[in-house]
């Protein structure tokens, strides 16, 4: 798995991929809270990504399924502490895929892996959402799709070269 210079048995390439794509997977979602958190105080403030009437990032992040995916309202109240904007979820995603990368351990790679499917499958639900039911372009939700299927690439790749490497070394 190894490549020359790599450090801790992680490719430089894979390294420098997914800071890159996890930083700015931060960045959007600190972002995305922020759009969030202001339209909430002032219903007249205008983000950066609002571009227009069908190009509206904080139509979609004030949506019903703005917060926990506009799931999980229906299984607890609307002001419930688990009813949390999706941003926080994509901070504590990139947070962990940021973190569990730096390991090279099979479980690690497992998790990975894992947690990006899942985001990949949530990221095409609220693609359908953004696209069918809100009919809007939102750059911020779009730039996140991209990212999740990028570190789902990466995490595929990780996990196949540690079972290699496990192979060889048996």
């Amino acid at each position: 798995m190894a490549a020359a210079g790599s450090s801790c048995g992680v490719p430089t390439w894979e390294r420098k991929a997914r800071f890159f794509l996890c930083i700015f997977g931060l960045v959007l979602s600190v972002y995305a809270l922020h759009v969030e958190l202001e339209k909430e105080r002032n219903p007249d403030y205008r983000a950066m990504c609002d571009l227009g009437a069908s190009v509206s990032c904080s139509k979609v992040f004030t949506s019903r399924w703005g917060r926990g995916f506009g799931l999980v309202q229906f299984l607890v109240a609307e002001d419930h502490v688990l009813n949390q904007p999706n941003s926080i979820l994509g901070i504590i995603f990139y947070t962990l895929q940021l973190s569990l990368g730096l390991s090279v351990s099979a479980r690690a790679a497992m998790f990975l892996v894992l947690s990006s499917w899942v985001s990949l499958v949530g990221s095409l639900y609220l693609a359908s959402i953004l696209f069918f039911v809100l009919e809007d372009f939102c750059m911020v939700c779009v730039s996140t799709y991209v990212l999740n299927l990028a570190l789902l690439l990466i995490n595929l790749k990780r996990r196949r070269g540690l079972a290699m490497f496990r192979q060889k070394a048996a």
